[in-house]
């Protein structure tokens, strides 16, 4: 009897889109605070605004950047979409480390061949290490 592996999901901490739109709306009161009458600033803070409350939608509407299941992967694609990666079409999972401003950054790579996928620290809840090594755990043995 083959043993079902349950769907394992890594996604975008909650606390990370309400500081995003929190910052939008600082956006907003700095830019009414000190625009002087002047429209260019108004708008210019309102359009940065705009930029972060939308990047903070995309991780209320799709908060799940990566799952895995006995049959392959799930990723994020576009802004909300997801695309479906069976375990045959994954040529590799690393983990990307490189030193930037005196600290490291670390990056999951998940390399489909035809598609490179990318999730950071913020995407998944969890260093890209601890979840690349749950991957492969996951991946079967025949897909190696």
């Amino acid at each position: 009897m083959d043993e079902i592996s349950p769907v394992r999901q890594w996604r975008v901490p909650t606390s990370l889109p309400v500081a995003k739109l929190a910052g939008a709306v600082l956006l907003v009161a700095l830019g009414l605070l000190f625009a002087d009458g002047d429209p260019v600033r108004l708008a210019l803070a309102v359009l940065a605004a705009a930029v972060l409350a939308g990047w903070a939608v995309r991780d209320l509407v799709a908060p799940v950047r990566l799952a895995v299941d006995a049959a392959g992967l799930t990723v994020i694609q576009g802004f909300a979409g997801r695309r479906r990666l069976p375990w045959s079409t994954v040529e590799a999972i690393a983990v990307d480390r490189r030193p930037r401003l005196g600290l490291t950054s670390e990056t999951l790579e998940i390399d489909a061949g035809d598609s490179l996928h990318l999730f950071g620290r913020y995407d998944l809840g969890a260093t890209p290490e601890e979840v690349a090594a749950e991957v492969r755990a996951a991946r079967p043995n025949t897909a190696r």
